[in-house]
């Protein structure tokens, strides 16, 4: 990633219509950070793709299951890339504002309190 240039964040979890999006959407107005958010499974509302992967810089899972899936069905696009696990479940709506709380928890470098 070249100095100035926004950090390319994807959000992935299972179906891409509550958790991911909710990180895509608090990510929105971060500057120097560029999100999107992306499903594992084939039905998700965006499903996970190898342009998303090349695309990003940093992966985020929601749990182990969704980097399990990222790492096996694209090995090859994740050679080089960095990628972390939030350790949050699927228990909220979208934009909940305990997800919220969560997801921006995770982050302090971005959400100081």
């Amino acid at each position: 990633m070249k100095t100035g240039t926004p950090l390319h964040i994807l959000f992935v979890c299972s179906q891409n219509k509550l958790r991911s999006p909710t990180a895509e959407a608090i990510f929105a107005d971060v500057d120097g950070v560029m999100a999107m958010s992306a499903g594992t499974n084939h039905d998700a509302e965006t499903p996970l793709s190898a342009d998303l992967i090349d695309w990003a810089d940093l992966i985020v899972a929601m749990e182990k299951t969704h980097r399990s899936k990222v790492q096996k069905r694209f090995a090859k696009e994740m050679r080089a890339k960095r990628m972390t696990v939030l350790g949050i479940l699927d228990d909220y709506d979208f934009m909940d504002p305990g997800l919220i709380e969560l997801i921006k928890g995770k982050f302090p470098r971005w959400f100081a309190a």
